[in-house]
């Protein structure tokens, strides 16, 4: 009878090890399902981490298994980065995993009372450490964390971007006023910034036109760029025509006067071939061989080479007269423009400071309307609305790094969440 009651006790026992371990092996696991937040990894402890922490003990000679009630509970990863157990005393925790505090806390039992059995530990993560979220939201501070926790999700939680408690309405209206005419100004401004561009390169005779390189990053400052270069081309044509057309009239000219000047020769010839017959058949007439009609005739036809002579020179002298003033229009042609494209530079110089002094003006009223109130700014929508900029600041170890981040990047536990309006740009 004796050895029955053995050999039914020890099958006994041996259905409740096997139960007991499937016991453990399945809480073990849904320890582990449950400590395991968005992220691939294995999730490593940090401070402010809030850990439940269960102690069970199989009793191979009694059968049984016991609790450990002055164990188990919920504890927080302190300051210091350890957990206090009874019994165990501090242990570090910061870094490790719950199954690494599970191995170490039945370990340390076992070995501090001498037991058979080791003790069973179930560790898991009862609360993440918080996130803390500060800058342009709502309501900075501390908040619990969530698996799949977003910045966008975090960033709803403080209650969504800044806001004025009675002003949102003013504030928005100032905004959307204030950056339409900073668009405005900004426009005008890259106008100039073009136009001063091209009058730098007329001034110094370049073929090229430097602009800035503000102009070449968009598409309205790349159409203001093929505007003042049609330009530029424009006027150098228009230059270049007026100019040609005096250098053709001087050409003329020059050709008149050499064609008058032969024509003053040849008749200068025959002004001197006319006085050597006169010389001829001056004595005749005085012998009364040769009539006087003759000799008039000669001297009538001297006479009028003689006038001829001197239209032609004076013709000539006109040409050269207007050659002299047609080299002068050139000359004053060009220094008209060159006195235009410095006045106009000029211009354009003392317009740009002017610009730039409303630019600065409203790009401040912005700033102080989203410092008041970022949720107003940003509601004004399209390109008007200002960027909204998010970094994290995350521990690694023991460095702490800041990133960029963006509304989807995922938040892990302990993370710092920086929130803020991106300035409006000081072009």
């Amino acid at each position: 009878m004796i050895g029955k009651f053995t050999k039914f006790r020890a099958a006994w026992l041996r259905i409740g090890r096997s139960l007991f371990t499937s016991a453990v092996a399945v809480a073990v696991m849904l320890a582990a399902l449950a400590t395991v937040p968005a992220q691939s990894e294995e999730y490593r402890l940090g401070t402010m981490d809030k850990l439940r922490i269960r102690v069970v003990e199989w009793q191979t000679a009694e059968g049984a298994v016991r609790d450990w009630p002055s164990i188990s509970g919920d504890y927080t990863v302190g300051p210091s980065g350890n957990i206090s157990l009874p019994f165990v005393g501090e242990m570090p925790a910061i870094g490790k995993t719950t199954s690494e505090i599970a191995d170490v806390i039945s370990e340390e039992l076992q070995q501090k009372f001498g037991l058979l059995d080791r003790p069973h530990s179930s560790v898991e993560l009862a609360e993440f450490r918080p996130v803390f979220i500060s800058g342009d939201v709502q309501t900075p501070g501390k908040y619990p964390y969530a698996p799949d926790l977003t910045v966008l999700k975090a960033v709803s939680l403080a209650g969504g971007m800044r806001r004025a408690a009675d002003a949102g309405q003013r504030i928005e209206r100032d905004f959307i006023n204030a950056r339409g005419n900073y668009d405005v100004l900004i426009a005008e401004r890259n106008g100039l910034l073009a136009k001063r561009a091209r009058l730098i390169a007329e001034a110094a005779g370049q073929e090229e036109i430097e602009f800035p390189k503000e102009l070449q990053e968009t598409a309205e400052g790349r159409k203001l760029i093929a505007d003042e270069t049609a330009f530029k081309e424009a006027r150098e044509t228009r230059l270049r025509v007026q100019l040609s057309a005096i250098e053709d009239l001087k050409s003329l000219l020059q050709n008149e006067v050499a064609s008058l000047e032969k024509k003053i020769t040849s008749q200068n010839r025959q002004m001197e071939l006319s006085r050597n017959e006169l010389k001829g058949i001056g004595n005749l007439a005085d012998q009364g061989l040769v009539v006087n009609a003759r000799v008039l005739s000669i001297e009538r036809a001297i006479a009028e080479l003689e006038g001829k002579v001197l239209d032609m020179e004076t013709a000539a002298l006109r040409a050269k007269q207007d050659i002299s003033k047609a080299t002068q229009n050139a000359t004053t042609l060009q220094n008209d423009r060159d006195a235009e494209v410095a006045q106009e530079r000029q211009a354009a110089e003392a317009e740009i400071e002017k610009l730039n002094l409303k630019i600065a003006m409203y790009r401040d009223l912005m700033a102080e309307a989203m410092a008041q109130d970022p949720q107003a700014a940003l509601g004004t929508g399209g390109d008007a609305a200002p960027a909204v900029s998010f970094s994290i600041v995350r521990e690694e170890g023991e460095n702490t790094k800041e990133m960029a981040a963006d509304e989807n990047t995922p938040v892990l536990p302990g993370d710092v969440i920086k929130v803020g309006i991106s300035p409006i740009p000081a072009n």
